[in-house]
C-alpha cells in the first residue's frame, strides 16, 4: 500500500494541510493571503501561494496537471486569466473555473484547487 504525505500548512491555525502527495501526484488548496485586495491583488496572491507550496513540496507551476478556480463573481475571470497567463504556459493545465456563492471569508474573491506531478 503506498503511503499519503501530508504538509501541514505554515499556518499552525490551519484546519487543512497544504500539500498531500500519493504516488508522486500533489493536491494543495490555496487562498489570497491579503483578503482586502482586488481580484487582480487576490489572483496574484493565491497564485503565488500555489507556486511556493509546489516548490516546497519537490513540484513547480509547470508539473500542474489540473487546476480549479473557485470565484465569487464570474465576472472576475478576465482579470484571473490576465494573472493566470504570468504563472503559467503552454501547455496549459487542465482547468474549470466555477462560480460559488461564497468562499471561506467574506471577502475573499479566489480560491485554487491543483493537483501536480511531483520532480
Amino acid at each position: 500500500m503506498a503511503n499519503i504525505i501530508f504538509t501541514p500548512d505554515s499556518d499552525a491555525e490551519s484546519i487543512s494541510s497544504d500539500v498531500a502527495e500519493f504516488n508522486g501526484v500533489l493536491v494543495t488548496t490555496q487562498i489570497p493571503a491579503d483578503l482586502d485586495g482586488d481580484i487582480v491583488q487576490q489572483s496574484e496572491s493565491t497564485l503565488q501561494a500555489l507556486k511556493e507550496a509546489l516548490e516546497k513540496a519537490g513540484s513547480g507551476m509547470d508539473r500542474v496537471m489540473h487546476l480549479t478556480i473557485y470565484l465569487t463573481d464570474m465576472a472576475d475571470r478576465a482579470a484571473f486569466n490576465e494573472v493566470y497567463q504570468r504563472f503559467f504556459s503552454k501547455p496549459w493545465p487542465v482547468r474549470a473555473a466555477v462560480g460559488v456563492a461564497a468562499l471561506a471569508y467574506p471577502q475573499m474573491r479566489v480560491e485554487v484547487t491543483a493537483m501536480a506531478a511531483k520532480g
